[in-house]
């Protein structure tokens, strides 16, 4: 059936097929390129138009149904990347719920809810993942907004128990006037290590009444499983779910086990016999990760007309695999970040799926940028014992590579989806007089906010934060970033850098990380904002630093630092502005890190960019004196934590405006802390007063903005910012 064209598929292949045809079906002799049309009725996707169009179909048309489905997935995967391998697995799952129970009015409650695609089809969205014209009209996770079959918008872990219980708990309370049928929490393997997720089962078997937590056992996370629990629920799936210690039970929860978790009529079955139950029960499904992904060609294969099919006989395109249980020490195979290849079982590149478009591109910030801070504490490894990278299950996109992993053994530590865990961790290993890193991202360090203010900063705890993904960016609205500088900045004793080049970034880690008891380290706690996409791109293309040209001198020495420290944090934080040199250069010990960089001077105009907005200070400063003759003064603060008063004070003669850039929230932000200083500093001379303007984020959810059009609505372009600039004037 295959032809020497390009994509390796003969255009005749067709993709409906029945009765016992079905049985001998390759699902991967459908391109990825062909998908049902919507509105064609010869598919039974095509037809789904509600849950109740589920419920309608044949009992022998499921599996057909969900082979359709499949299909759907993988080519979408192709096309637009995802959370494909999540999905693959919940297929069954997926209609078997909508077959017996009634959404809206049974409500079901997706954790994390980045496997609800299949959920969307069947809830009247199909043509957002049939036809690549519509893939944009919904978001990767559930949310109300976009239908009445979706209770929550969720992109955080280990939620839906107490969600569900909270749902269930109004009904009780409400009886038959609530509207509320059967509660359904669905929660996966890697979600139930999150605290909060115990936190709700204790609560369910208090609770009582009607709760149902489907409880989706695949033997992976992310990144792979870790705790203890993960060894009982091994037992559990080994002997059909009857072994002990059973953990539903001990939190008294009545618990079911179906091994056959990719068994669309044996979860039907199991789903019939819980439904209108009148007390909280788990059923432990068990599916494979990306079921339907072995056998599917690698990119390299799709370039050739050799690749040969694979066969199998599964009339839902669920492939057998040994890519289970594997006795390396993560859990999962070697695929090492190949998000273009991912395949069945415990695959980490599976979590999510580049489109092929993306194949080949270089790595974005976080990878490229967290790959860097692991080489350079790599070596540390074997002189400091004490020396701890720990991750809560995201490494991979973080940078962390597999084969980093395997080679710093007991210096690496994956947690599992805990933030909150992770840091309270990381500050006794602290106590201890270890040194940790604590590495995720933004918006999941919100879940550990309390651990930062109290096991971290007001223990004074040396733990060091990497922050990935700070800022603004096109994520959707559960995995924005543009709240960084608010919580981290403003927690008492913890310091936040912001670096703006890959050399201040490996100067800001050592820095913080520097073994206890040297002279030049921190007392307490160091964040570091590691660099995004601004700074990456002016890194590879130094136009777009037209000021310095992304050379920048190095410090002078201060007489308490010695040479190899000084020259290594870079910059220049004594910086001269209009003849007065701050008086911060003869600080000693760590206050130089606090030190802002002054890398133009000029007057009239003082531009400060913060982190990611440095840039954008250097352009428009270009563009103030090729259009207005004006040269401002550029200021890289390099953290966001205080304020250099040196610096600010000397700005005072010969400008008249300052002008702060940040691409993080400005409400409660940096840039205010600057407009309140001179604000609460004012002097009598009032042309020693500058008048200051702030740049940056509304407060706002953003969900999947191009960052170029947020940076338009937040007025953070070169054009926007010298129009304000001169406007004054």
């Amino acid at each position: 059936m295959r032809s020497a064209s390009g994509n390796g598929f003969d255009s005749s292949d067709s993709f409906a097929v029945s009765g016992a045809a079905e049985r001998t079906a390759r699902l991967h002799d459908i391109p990825p390129s062909i998908t049902p049309s919507h509105g064609d009725d010869s598919h039974l996707l095509s037809r789904i138009a509600s849950p109740a169009d589920v419920k309608a179909l044949a009992p022998n048309e499921l599996a057909e149904l969900c082979r359709e489905i499949r299909t759907t997935l993988l080519a979408y995967g192709h096309q637009h990347g995802g959370h494909i391998g999540s999905n693959l697995g919940m297929v069954e799952a997926t209609v078997a719920l909508h077959r017996v129970f009634d959404s809206p009015r049974d409500r079901i409650v997706f954790d994390v809810s980045h496997q609800s695609y299949v959920h969307k089809m069947l809830t009247g969205r199909a043509a957002a993942y049939l036809d690549p014209d519509r893939f944009s009209e919904v978001t990767g996770f559930t949310n109300p907004d976009e239908s009445k079959h979706d209770q929550f918008v969720l992109g955080h872990t280990g939620t839906s128990i107490s969600l569900a219980c909270g749902l269930a708990k109004t009904r009780d309370m409400e009886g038959p006037n609530s509207g509320i049928g059967n509660v359904i929490a669905v929660i996966g393997d890697g979600s139930l290590s999150s605290g909060v997720a115990f936190e709700g089962l204790n609560n369910a078997a208090e609770q009582g009444g009607n709760l149902i937590i489907v409880f989706n056992d695949n033997e992976m996370s992310i990144a792979g499983d870790f705790g203890g629990m993960y060894g009982p629920l091994a037992r559990l799936r080994a002997s059909g779910g009857t072994a002990q210690p059973n953990l539903f039970n001990a939190f008294g929860l009545d618990y079911r086990y179906v091994e056959a978790g990719n068994d669309v009529s044996a979860l039907v079955a199991a789903f019939e016999e819980v439904r209108d139950i009148d007390h909280p029960v788990v059923v432990h499904i068990h599916t494979l990760k990306g079921a339907g992904y072995d056998g599917e060609e690698t990119h390299a294969d799709r370039q050739t007309a050799s690749a040969s099919p694979v066969s199998f006989d599964s009339p839902t395109g669920v492939h057998p695999t040994d890519n289970v249980n594997h006795s390396e020490p993560w859990h999962s195979d070697h695929c090492n970040l190949s998000d273009h290849e991912p395949h069945e079982g415990q695959c980490e590149a599976s979590h999510w799926q580049n489109p092929d478009a993306a194949i080949g591109k270089p790595d974005d910030p976080r990878k490229h940028y967290g790959k860097m801070a692991m080489a350079a504490l790599e070596p540390r490894f074997a002189a400091e014992p004490g020396l701890v990278v720990i991750s809560p299950a995201t490494p991979g996109s973080n940078g962390i590579t597999h084969e980093f992993r395997e080679r710093a053994g007991a210096h690496y530590v994956d947690t599992g989806i805990t933030e909150s865990h992770a840091v309270a961790y990381a500050a006794g290993i602290a106590r201890a007089g270890g040194t940790p890193v604590v590495a995720t991202t933004a918006s999941f360090f919100q879940r550990a906010y309390d651990q930062f203010f109290q096991e971290m900063s007001l223990n004074r705890s040396r733990v060091t934060v990497l922050d990935f993904l700070g800022g603004l960016s096109g994520s959707d609205n559960t995995h924005s970033g543009a709240y960084d500088v608010t919580m981290f900045s403003n927690i008492p004793g913890a310091t936040m850098l912001v670096p703006t080049s890959a050399r201040d970034y490996l100067a800001d880690l050592a820095w913080a990380t520097a073994p206890a008891g040297s002279a030049d380290a921190p007392a307490g706690p160091a964040v570091i904002r590691v660099p995004g996409e601004a700074i990456l791109a002016a890194e590879r293309d130094a136009t777009l630093l037209p000021v310095t040209g992304g050379q920048i001198a190095d410090r002078p020495q201060s007489a308490s630092l010695p040479a190899s420290a000084s020259s290594a944090s870079g910059g220049i934080s004594a910086a001269t502005v209009r003849g007065t040199v701050s008086v911060t250069a003869q600080h000693a010990g760590a206050r130089h890190m606090l030190d802002w960089r002054v890398n133009q001077t000029g007057s009239q105009v003082a531009i400060i960019g913060l982190g990611n907005a440095y840039p954008l200070a250097e352009q428009t400063a270009a563009a103030l004196s090729d259009d207005y003759g004006i040269t401002a003064t550029v200021i890289d603060p390099r953290q966001c934590t205080s304020l250099d008063s040196d610096v600010l004070e000397s700005l005072r003669d010969g400008h008249q405006q300052v002008i702060t850039l940040e691409d993080g929230q400005l409400e409660g932000g940096w840039g205010e802390k600057v407009t309140a200083y001179y604000a609460n500093h004012h002097v009598s001379d009032g042309s020693r007063n500058p008048h200051v303007l702030n740049f940056g984020a509304a407060k706002e959810f953003t969900d999947r903005v191009p960052l170029g059009e947020l940076n338009e609505r937040y007025g953070l372009t070169v054009e926007q910012v010298t129009e304000a600039i001169t406007r004054c004037f």
